[in-house]
């Protein structure tokens, strides 16, 4: 018999590729989504309809399960975080107890604040000062001291397959005309996730869950990037595209944050990004060592083949010869 794994919020980004690379390693996958959605069918993936505050319900449905996935996040407000994800969380924590599976949790970097050291090791101290950071410091706290066994992996920023993250909102939408638009300032490295890599490295983990104690928190390096170096590896796909000459590179334009601080006052999404700006004013990236002592070596596909199938994901008509640009909205 496969082990099967419950992945919650499995049609959102994270979820869906959580699914896909489960699916692939020959798990049974369960994919929960909401009651009314209809997520197109995908092979090896069996979807649940079904409110996830319904642990009873939902877990009577489930079924028999070895692994619980929380991939479920709130839109990207101050206010829509304070009201959910704790209560998210603690659903994600009564399943899978009730389960008696493990529950793994996609992690972040905004628990260690503006003054954290360049390299992020698994025992820095946490001393978040905003307040996505102290509502990720609170859930963590809550994930350590259940009764579950849980794992949490902490990644950088987001890119491919799907829309969402500072890589398509902001980096990518100009592409198709010749601009790279980039949050960073000059030079600062910061860590990008792939994420079918990241998927893949919770399923290889998931494999040696019983190899780890009651909570983990492992760390997945990625991609340390700087705007050069997005600026270097998106020049050969942009010239494939025709949205740059031969021999040309895209001209790179700073994000202009006074705008987002502005718009911060009537759009709460806005403040909310601006909140984060600090992530990009200094270097940051992910210490892996636990991560490959557990798995060995870390899942990274090329990063030139990850670009390119991003941006086949983001501008599927420009990647066929269409030219025209294609608005991507957060």
């Amino acid at each position: 018999m496969p082990s099967t794994v419950l992945i919650l919020g499995a049609k959102g980004r994270f979820g869906l590729s959580a699914a896909q690379a489960f699916a692939a390693a020959g798990w049974r996958v369960l994919g929960q989504v909401r009651p009314g959605a209809t997520p197109a069918p995908m092979p090896g993936v069996e979807w649940l309809a079904h409110e996830i505050h319904d642990s009873v319900g939902l877990v009577h449905r489930a079924g028999s399960v070895d692994v619980v996935v929380h991939a479920l996040n709130p839109v990207y407000t101050n206010a829509a975080w304070k009201a959910q994800v704790l209560p998210l969380g603690d659903a994600a924590l009564q399943i899978a107890q009730r389960l008696g599976a493990t529950l793994m949790v996609p992690g972040n970097i905004y628990n260690f604040g503006a003054n954290a050291p360049t390299v992020l090791r698994v025992g820095t101290p946490q001393r978040a000062h905003t307040v996505k950071g102290r509502l990720r410091m609170a859930l963590e706290q809550r994930l350590a001291a259940s009764t579950v066994q849980t794992v949490v992996i902490r990644a950088g920023d987001f890119f491919g397959q799907g829309t969402g993250s500072w890589f398509d909102t902001v980096v990518a939408k100009e592409l198709p005309k010749g601009v790279l638009r980039y949050p960073a300032s000059a030079g600062v490295h910061t860590a990008w996730a792939y994420l079918p890599d990241l998927a893949q490295g919770f399923v290889r983990v998931a494999e040696k869950r019983s190899a780890l104690g009651a909570h983990t928190v492992l760390h997945f390096a990625g991609h340390s990037l700087s705007a050069a170096d997005w600026q270097r590896v998106l020049a050969a796909p942009m010239q494939q595209r025709g949205w740059l000459g031969d021999a040309q590179a895209p001209a790179l334009r700073a994000l202009p944050w006074w705008l987002l601080r502005l718009g911060g006052w009537f759009n709460p999404v806005l403040a909310s990004l601006y909140e984060m700006r600090y992530l990009w004013q200094r270097p940051g990236a992910l210490d892996n060592f636990e991560l490959q002592a557990l798995i060995g070596e870390e899942p990274r596909t090329p990063l030139a083949q990850a670009v390119c199938a991003s941006l086949d994901d983001l501008f599927p008509k420009a990647a066929a010869g269409d030219n025209k640009a294609v608005t991507v909205i957060a």
